[in-house]
């Protein structure tokens, strides 16, 4: 079963839903009633831990990674927006909602679940690079042998805007090499490597390589199957789903990943950017990534 790297790895004693730290960093920690835990970072808006009730952790934490401001936390679940990659006018890859603090608005549990909402808007910083008032809200939860994470953004100005959105997540394995992921077999895809677009003939991602892959009006649910552990992967709202992982010769150039690192990541990512979100004043649009451990 996939672990979190140890050096970034927090004791597991006993935590209820609320305010906490992680790497000195101010964030909040989920824990339902039945024992499911997640922590998110205030910067980013980051999920960077999801355990699930009686199991190990299932996200992919880079021992490497920075932490603080102005960084960009190599694993969990970085949120994209507005733009992916470089896929449009701002000089930020990935866009800036990253890399900026957001605000809890609320951590509870309510039933069997444990949740928290967040919040990031507009300021000076983000209108000098992308002139609109926008809100984003992320709410994660979990129950048992589930996490959701859904992504909403509002547009709090008065003229109309196009942006992309994403959740980058770092899913953890024991070795990529041996993990499998199905359902998206006759689904065309962008080769970001290549530069090529391809069609997906048979039902099994594998990696052996870099890896670099946008999937268009992809499936809403996935199965990540490796040795003994299967993750169902769904999506609500997203269109498109990304498919990467370095591989060891790109993975050896990153500063913020050990060179071995490529063997216990696979980022399946939930995204919108091939028909970008298209607001008005006022109008909001949402979008909602499920991970569900099967027991």
């Amino acid at each position: 079963m996939p672990t979190m790297s140890s050096s970034n790895e927090q004791p597991r004693a006993f935590r209820p839903t609320g305010p906490c730290e992680f790497n000195g960093q101010p964030a909040v920690h989920l824990r339902s009633p039945g024992g499911a835990q997640a922590t998110v970072l205030l910067h980013g808006g980051h999920v960077v831990s999801w355990i699930p009730a009686g199991a190990e952790e299932q996200l992919f934490l880079s021992p490497a990674t920075a932490f603080g401001e102005g960084a960009a936390v190599r694993g969990g679940v970085p949120v994209i927006f507005p733009q992916f990659n470089l896929r449009g006018t701002l000089p930020v890859k990935h866009g800036f909602a990253r890399n900026r603090a957001w605000t809890l608005d609320q951590a509870q549990v309510r039933g069997e679940h444990a949740f928290a909402v967040l919040r990031l808007e507009d300021d000076d910083a983000t209108r000098a690079i992308w002139p609109h008032a926008f809100a984003l809200e992320l709410t994660v939860s979990v129950d048992a042998g589930r996490l959701d994470m859904e992504l909403a953004v509002i547009n709090r100005g008065d003229a109309p805007f196009e942006c992309a959105a994403a959740l980058h997540t770092y899913l953890g394995v024991g070795d990529v090499r041996r993990a499998q992921l199905e359902g998206l077999i006759n689904r065309t895809y962008l080769d970001a490597v290549t530069d090529e677009t391809r069609e997906q003939w048979i039902d099994v991602v594998t990696v052996a390589q870099e890896l670099d892959r946008i999937y268009w009006n992809a499936p809403d649910q996935l199965l990540l199957r490796e040795p003994g552990r299967r993750l169902t992967i769904a999506s609500q709202g997203f269109e498109d789903v990304v498919v990467w992982n370095p591989g060891p010769e790109k993975c050896a150039t990153l500063p913020d990943m050990p060179a071995d690192g490529w063997l216990g990541m696979l980022c399946v990512e939930a995204a919108q950017i091939g028909t970008p979100i298209h607001l008005h004043p006022g109008d909001e649009w949402a979008g909602m990534q499920t991970l569900i451990l099967a027991s």
